[in-house]
């Protein structure tokens, strides 16, 4: 073990001894890793749907043509994905049902604020793609999550549905991420 890490150990218990910062779980708190899966596939649920919701108030307000395609694209392929989570809810033998996703509505909120704060053209535009990569990039986070837990659940078929929609993130990043290079911040910077 470095030095640095056991000095970061040896620290780490007068933290933890701190009572206020302890928090007390819910009476309906997970208590296993599966039910922390499934709580995290309801709040997935939940934030796919509010995206189907709020994508195509999104690419309306483009006026790139390209970035308007991309997420137009998305926005199909969300709808596959809310989906593909329905099966994976069947493959666990749960319901499917979504449970409020506080990360997508804030996210989604600040969205919202982005066009009502920038006037039509390649500045919201540029705002837009910003807030369409912090939504990709917080789903990213939670798919990988949530493939590493089907993955050591044993859920191998969920962990590949999951992995799938992992790598349809990852590429609407790379589009938004090259509609912004290629065009929208260059005309935003004029």
């Amino acid at each position: 073990m470095k030095n640095s890490e056991k000095a970061t150990q040896e620290k780490a218990p007068a933290v933890n001894k701190n009572k206020n910062l302890i928090v007390e779980p819910a009476g309906d708190a997970a208590a296993e890793l599966r039910d922390l899966f499934i709580d995290s596939l309801k709040d997935i649920y939940w934030a796919e749907n509010a995206l189907v919701t709020a994508l195509p108030k999104m690419a309306a307000n483009a006026t790139s043509a390209g970035l308007a395609s991309t997420i137009t694209e998305h926005w199909i392929i969300t709808q596959n994905q809310v989906t593909r989570l329905e099966n994976i809810f069947e493959l666990l033998g749960e319901k499917a049902e979504g449970k409020k996703c506080e990360a997508m509505a804030g996210l989604l909120k600040e969205g919202d604020t982005i066009l009502t704060e920038t006037v039509p053209g390649a500045v919201r535009d540029a705002g837009i793609i910003a807030a369409s990569q912090k939504i990709e990039h917080y789903e990213i986070a939670s798919y990988g999550t949530l493939a590493a837990f089907a993955k050591t659940l044993g859920e191998n078929d969920a962990a590949k549905l999951l992995t799938q929609t992992l790598a349809e993130e990852k590429e609407s990043d790379c589009l938004l991420n090259e509609v912004a290079l290629n065009a929208v911040n260059i005309v935003a910077a004029e």
